[in-house]
Order: C-alpha cells, then structure tokens, then sequence
C-alpha cells in the first residue's frame, strides 16, 4: 500500500511578490508525500488566489479520497495519472503534486534520476531566469542590481512600461524576457512590441486576455518578437489552440496537472511548431526539481522559485549564473526538510 502524508506551509517571498493581478507576501503550498516501504515520493502545488486553489481545498479533497489512493498498485505513473483524472476531475493542482511525487517515488524504485528514467541525455540547460516583480522603477533596480543574473523576466501591467525597461537597461546588459498577464490590449501591445524589442527583451509572454484569440492572431502576425502563451495555455487541450495566435507555449505542471501530461502537451507543441518554456508557479525546489529534470526537451525555462524565497524548504537544486543542477540522487534527488516537523501539526 501506498503511504500518503501531506504538510502544508505559508512561505515568504523575500521580496512582496507583484503581477498584474494583485501582490502577495506569502505563497501557500501543499507538499504531498507517497511511500512504500523506506521510499517518498514528493511532489508540490502552490495555491493561486486567481485560479481559485487553496490549500485547505486541495487537503480536503485529498482526505476524502486519501484510502482509494493509499490502495492504488503503483506499476507504473502515467497509470496512476489517468487513476486519478478519474477520482479528482478537474482538480489539476492536486493531481499534479501527487503525479509528481509518484514519479519522484517511482524512479527512486528504478534507482534512477528522473530526466533518466526518462531517456533524456542531461543537459542543465536552457538557463532559467530571474524574476523581478512591477514595482516602483527605483525598488525594480534596486532587486536587479542584488540579483545579477545572465536572464530576467520583467513583470509588466502598469502604465510606465517602456520607463521600467528602459531604467532597468542601464544596469545591465543581460537578456530580458516580459510578462504582462494578460494586462495589455492589443493597440497596447502593438506599441510596445518594437521598443521592447530594441531595449533587449528576447520574447513576450501572455499580452492579451486569454480570451483574445482573434486579436492575439492579429498581434501575432505583427510582432517582432516571440508570443508566448501562458494564461491561454493551461491543459492539453489547449496546445492547439496556441498555434495561430503565439509562436510557443509556456506549460505549467499544476496547471496542466503534473508531469504525466506535460509530456504529451510538450510533444504535441513540437508537432505544432510550437517552442516550449516551463514556468514556475513560485514553488519551492521540490516542485521546481520536476521542472529541473525536465530541461533537456525544454526551449526556454523559468524556474526561480527557490530564489524568490526567504526560505526553501528542500534541498537537491544548485544554482549558478542561471544554470541549474540536479543532485543526480534517485528520483527528484530532492531532500524535505520539512521531515523534521512530521509529529507537528503540520504533518498529517
């Protein structure tokens, strides 16, 4: 039998972390553990206010369904994936942590890295980036200048766009990447797209609403720079749909529900001349290590969230100038130190 245990924490960001749809100080994950024998499996899902996740929802549906899951023979994850499609429809947050620790459990069994176990030569590359949240101008620098990275992400959706860039230019050299959240119409976009292009911005993720096919076809055919969807790009079913208005995909494990069917979506993006990011949802290195082992089919990463954290709460990541490192141990070759705290009332 499978052995379940999930914990729940509230972790600081280190700075107040801001995006077009609001601020938070804290990230609420949930961390979700699967056993058998000496062995864990872990995974992670981080609560999104906009996406309507909590983490008391997520652990009251995982209690509820907590004896059909410890009962499942676990032979093989992408089986255990479609077991639970079934037993917690639309719940893909969820379904991700726990796809996510059967992987991590399932190749410690196989003794084996993860990106090995699934046949993929390592590489620690794409470089991820650094994110810097909308800020004022100076309080942005400022972070850019404690952070020097060879990559950033800019969080865009106030009304100085081309002043922030601009400012944030004169402190370095490196490449940036924008991230508006659905923030922009499109007369926005297409008079931003050219400045952007000439202060160094590389690629564009999500302009419009996600609702905006017709216009992001219309943008997409103008713009001097990658589109890359995030908002518009949640599940499987949506690869396709990104194919007429964006020039690549940014896939998110929780959104999509895990590695099972990141996979696929990977997959049908190359089939569909689409590149590929994977993001962060600001998850700590246990979930960011299931993106980590993932590099080696990847275009572009983001995959900060350890570093936009006060405190982690695993080990196994090793970053350097933008280069991620996997600890080569079995599995996600992660460490939960939240070990510590299983008598507490955080482990239940």
């Amino acid at each position: 039998m499978l052995q379940l245990r999930h914990y729940s924490y509230d972790l600081e960001f280190q700075y107040p972390f801001t995006i077009s749809k609001g601020t938070k100080t804290h990230q609420p994950t949930l961390i979700v553990s699967l056993g058998l024998g000496n062995l864990r499996g872990y995974g992670e899902a981080t609560a999104i206010k906009y996406y309507g996740v909590t983490v008391e929802a997520m652990t009251e549906v995982l209690e509820s369904k907590r004896q059909m899951i410890e009962r499942y023979a676990l032979t093989e994850p992408e089986r255990f994936w479609h077991f639970l499609h079934h037993l917690i429809p639309g719940q893909h947050f969820l379904t991700a942590a726990l796809d996510i620790a059967a992987w991590d459990l399932f190749a410690q069994l196989r003794r084996k890295p993860l990106y090995q176990l699934l046949g993929f030569p390592w590489r620690n590359e794409p470089l991820t980036d650094y994110t810097i949240g909308i800020d004022s101008i100076d309080a942005m620098v400022e972070k850019l200048k404690a952070h020097p990275w060879p990559l950033y992400k800019i969080k865009l959706g106030s009304a100085n766009e081309i002043d922030i860039i601009r400012n944030l230019r004169k402190h370095t050299q490196s490449p940036f990447r924008v991230d508006a959240n659905e923030a922009w119409t499109l007369d926005d976009a297409k008079q931003l797209l050219p400045e952007l292009k000439a202060l160094g911005v590389t690629l564009v993720e999500q302009p419009l609403a996600k609702t905006e096919w017709e216009a992001m076809k219309e943008l997409k055919a103008f713009s001097p720079l990658p589109l890359f969807a995030d908002e518009s790009c949640q599940t499987e079913d949506d690869v396709i749909k990104c194919m007429d208005g964006f020039h690549g995909i940014n896939i998110k494990l929780a959104k999509c529900g895990g590695i099972t069917p990141a996979l696929r979506m990977v997959e049908q993006a190359r089939k569909s001349g689409l590149k590929v990011m994977m993001g962060s949802m600001n998850e700590s290195t246990i979930g960011t290590a299931a993106v980590a082992h993932l590099l080696p089919i990847l275009d572009e990463a983001d995959a900060d969230g350890p570093l936009l954290l006060k405190e982690d709460i695993a080990i196994g990541l090793k970053y350097t100038d933008g280069i991620i490192s996997v600890s080569n141990y079995p599995g996600l070759g992660i460490q939960f130190k939240g070990e510590k705290f299983e008598s507490s009332k955080f482990a239940q």
